[in-house]
């Protein structure tokens, strides 16, 4: 079986100037000192990232990458070697072929491990690689059965990852391998950048998906013996009834990696086939970020900041779930928090501690609404209120007269688009003179998933794209727009990561008036278009243009507001999804 040698991939990344002489010398003194491979120093120094090693090595080193989640690995494959020989090598076997064994490593270059295991097995070895949180949750759940040898093999291991996560507790042989999977799958989550864990009962089997970049992505499942003590387990860390099946509960989890700390939101829902659970992650890198960082454009940019300068006043965010909303008020919170001012915020739930800012989590069982913590916050000396929602009249005028009164508020609407923000307060309730008088500006906002930079490539528009630039644009497509072919490292889905689009409205003395003499919310978004407001919409061609998202991209995620402010009528949009959809499957 041909081998492979670092000393290949140390003259490729020579070859492509990603790292030049100097730096790879003292990496591989390094590697020779401590017994790390070059791939896993080279993240760790930050020169490339896990992901553009793996690519690296399929594209110029020919070695295979598996997909663990659209291979069906069979269980007499993974008993070929000792569970404790595949967690001290990082190993999971895939295929034999003949008498050729399919092994995926985190180091394709371990000689060691590669004469280990062919002297095991009696085979040859063909190296493989996946990423390291990947083949962790492999190992986790390969060998993890309840009643096998491997099992009771891993026990103290699973002890010490225990402790390392801040779970030491007494460890049994059935919980073991338990905790042990549940640990690598949130590890598994948080390597690949995901916003959220899907646990769901499917019939013989406990589904587990990732969302990355917006969208759900199948996992391997565990046998089906696993999942029922899988979804125990993640209730015992939340601190959850776990003899509680037929009421949601909610709860949380600090967790401790190999790598960094997390805190995660838990929600649990009883359905006819059983118990699911979706595990929100909250990392504050991806929370909390500067505001400059937050993909706002300079004018966008501007705007927000002028009316963050503001001492009194109400701000809203506007869009649907998952648009980014927190991630822009915790930003603007982190901007604004200074020593001299007294933020409290009212949320549900409360997303992520923030240091220095004093927050209230919302608790309806004991009263504890929107509109009464707000009572209790104002009588606080507050100078900014964040109020997580606003959701009915009463939280509405609370909040309207605290920003008459001295206080900069901030809060959220789920509106389409950010003229809608008034019409849904005048349809809540609010009177006309409220509004006016309190609120400075709107921000509506969509998250879009950015084109993949390993495989993105121009292409000439089809007839479908020209004829929607016309209608919901009002200009000619450009000659050239770029897409992503789909390839490994975005999962073949042509995105990867992605950047936000907003429409901003700032209150005037002319929009103010047309809100007192009760104009819809079409006119407002036309006169705001017309001062020099850029929409979601053409905010949206700016990205295409820029070669930094799709068409198709746009349409997704501003549907509901490209025929609500006349870019379209809705049946145009529907079938151009629908044929694009067509095309796709």
């Amino acid at each position: 079986m041909r081998r492979f040698s670092r000393h290949r991939l140390e003259a490729v990344l020579l070859e492509r100037g990603l790292v030049d002489r100097g730096t790879l010398e003292k990496i591989v003194a390094r590697q020779k000192k401590n017994g790390q491979s070059t791939a896993k120093l080279l993240v760790e120094i930050g020169l490339l990232s896990e992901e553009e090693i793996l690519v690296l090595m399929e594209e110029e080193l020919n070695i295979p990458r598996v997909d663990f989640d659209a291979s069906s690995i069979d269980q007499n494959i993974t008993n070929m070697i000792p569970a404790e020989m595949a967690k001290r090598h990082l190993v999971v076997p895939v295929e034999r072929k003949g008498e050729v064994l399919v092994l995926a490593m985190v180091d394709p270059f371990d000689l060691a491990a590669i004469d280990d295991i062919s002297m095991v097995t009696g085979l040859k070895i063909q190296p493989a690689t996946a990423r390291e949180s990947v083949i962790r949750h492999m190992i986790a759940q390969f060998y993890g059965l309840p009643g096998s040898s491997s099992a009771r093999e891993g026990e103290e291991e699973a002890v010490r990852e225990s402790e390392a996560g801040g779970y030491s507790q007494t460890v049994g042989e059935e919980e073991a391998p338990v905790m042990r999977m549940v640990n690598a799958l949130i590890e598994r989550a948080v390597e690949e950048g995901a916003s959220d864990i899907h646990l769901e009962p499917d019939g013989d089997k406990l589904r587990l998906r990732l969302r990355l970049d917006g969208v759900l992505h199948d996992l391997t499942p565990p046998p089906l013996q696993l999942g029922v003590k899988i979804i125990s387990r993640v209730k015992i860390m939340a601190n959850l009834d776990i003899a509680e099946k037929r009421l949601p509960q909610d709860g949380h989890i600090q967790w401790r990696g190999r790598k960094r700390g997390i805190s995660m939101r838990v929600s649990t829902l009883p359905t006819v086939s059983g118990e699911k659970i979706v595990i929100r992650l909250l990392e504050k890198d991806k929370i909390v970020l500067p505001l400059e960082k937050l993909g706002f454009t300079s004018d966008h940019y501007n705007a927000l900041q002028s009316l963050l300068l503001n001492r009194h006043g109400l701000i809203l965010v506007t869009g649907p779930t998952g648009c980014g909303k927190t991630t822009t008020l915790y930003s603007a919170l982190h901007y604004l928090n200074r020593p001299e001012v007294n933020i409290i915020t009212v949320e549900d739930p409360v997303e992520y501690r923030l240091q220095g800012i004093n927050q209230v989590q919302v608790n309806r069982r004991i009263n504890r609404t929107f509109a009464n913590a707000l009572r209790s916050i104002l009588r606080q000396d507050p100078n900014i209120i964040m109020v997580g929602e606003i959701r009915d009249l009463e939280t509405a005028k609370i909040t309207a007269q605290a920003a008459l009164t001295g206080h900069l508020v901030l809060s959220t609407l789920h509106t389409n688009h950010a003229a809608g923000a008034v019409t849904r307060l005048i349809d809540m309730g609010l009177e006309e003179y409220l509004i006016t008088a309190s609120l400075l500006g709107v921000i509506a906002q969509r998250l879009v998933r950015k084109v993949c930079p390993h495989c993105r490539e121009e292409y000439v528009p089809d007839a479908d794209e020209k004829s929607f630039f016309r209608h919901f644009f009002g200009k000619e497509v450009p000659p050239f727009l770029v897409r992503g072919r789909g390839c490994r490292y975005c999962s073949g889905t042509g995105y990867h990561g992605r950047t936000s689009i907003q429409e901003i409205i700032v209150l005037n003395r002319e929009l103010r008036q047309l809100i007192l003499e009760g104009e819809t919310a079409e006119i407002l978004q036309q006169k705001a278009a017309a001062g020099g407001m850029r929409s979601l919409i053409m905010d949206g061609r700016r990205v295409v243009e820029e070669g930094i998202t799709t068409v198709d991209e746009i349409v997704r995620a501003t549907f509901s507001s490209i025929f609500e402010t006349g870019g379209g009528t809705l049946d145009e949009t529907v079938a151009y999804l629908s044929r694009r959809h067509s095309q796709r499957s």
